[in-house]
């Protein structure tokens, strides 16, 4: 993350900040949401917009924890560890249980059926594809025609094996072309990049690409959403071009180590749900983290997260990736 990203970030958790804990928090066992990405990150934002308001609505205090590392797993690995107590909570991008289980496999210490209880989704972001303007390129078809043209023609992407690389592979696959992936190492550098013209495309989280969409800087081609985002309702969908690739979005939930019993389960998600309905924070997801509200419930999210893992899994094994 960049230092004008991370200063908007960081800018958009101290707007949001509510009033000390109530006096009856005090003296209660401090709740632990755990989160592993970085302080300052997109994730960690959206996690402190409900952290600092869930003690006014839980009496009791409740911290964010970072343990950054592994895509998220080292969060994830706590979590698994923690007493089923109602004490200690994770929140994370599908990112993590989704594609850290279809590319990891053996090599995870959890699994998130036996080890994790879903609690609630929170918020969902469209993710899509960006190209450089040395390609011309102004929708999807246009591209697609670029690449023909041009078959050294890669897309890059913010690392290996998550759902970003697998959404360009399937976008070449759907239209017939040759388009390898570059990795990066973070969003920043391909953007940086793209912006350049150094790589023709990217795909990725669209809360930094349309800053520079907007400025004229690069041009985004489409989402990978069912439907338009409200947050970008000019940005066609893929399917609205003709590219058929499989429905997908980045989303971020709640889970609690499996065993908690189910009235802290209930507690907690009633709770996320009262923070949800602010306008304040409302205004705070949508307006200064590019987000857009998204609440299900338990059983709404384990179902998100089978489909989510029935579609991908198939995809996944067909291109042979492995991590190194």
């Amino acid at each position: 993350m960049n230092m004008t990203r991370r200063r908007a970030v960081l800018a958009a958790i101290a707007a949001a900040a509510p009033l000390p804990w109530p006096a009856r928090a005090q003296d209660k066992p401090i709740i632990r949401i755990l989160v592993g990405l970085p302080p300052g990150g997109g994730t960690d934002a959206i996690a402190r917009v409900f952290a600092d308001r869930l003690p006014h609505v839980l009496g009791q205090p409740v911290i964010v924890e970072n343990r950054v590392g592994a895509g998220g797993r080292l969060a994830a690995d706590e979590l698994m560890r923690a007493s089923p107590d109602g004490l200690t909570y994770m929140i994370a991008p599908n990112a993590t249980p989704t594609f850290q289980t279809l590319v990891f496999g053996s090599q995870i210490k959890w699994d998130i059926w036996r080890d994790f209880a879903p609690v609630a989704s929170l918020v969902s972001y469209p993710l899509g594809m960006a190209v450089s303007l040395a390609t011309g390129a102004s929708n999807a078809r246009e591209f697609i025609d670029w690449v023909k043209k041009n078959p050294t023609a890669t897309f890059g992407t913010p690392g290996l094996g998550g759902q970003n690389h697998f959404l360009g592979v399937q976008f070449a696959k759907a239209a017939g072309i040759d388009l390898p992936v570059t990795p990066y190492k973070g969003t920043p550098p391909l953007i940086t990049d793209l912006v350049g013209g150094h790589v023709p495309a990217a795909v990725t989280l669209m809360d930094e690409t349309m800053k520079f969409h907007r400025s004229g800087k690069v041009r985004v081609i489409g989402i990978f959403s069912a439907k338009r985002s409200d947050l970008m309702p000019d940005i066609p969908t893929m399917a609205e071009q003709g590219i058929q690739t499989p429905h997908a979005e980045g989303w971020t939930a709640v889970w609690a180590p499996a065993r908690t019993p189910a009235g802290e389960l209930e507690r907690m998600q009633a709770a996320l749900q009262k923070v949800m309905a602010l306008p304040e924070v409302r205004e705070t997801l949508t307006a200064r983290l590019s987000v857009e509200p998204d609440f299900r419930g338990a059983s709404q999210t384990a179902d998100r997260q089978r489909a989510e893992l029935a579609t991908w899994a198939p995809i996944v094994k067909s291109t042979g990736f492995k991590p190194e």
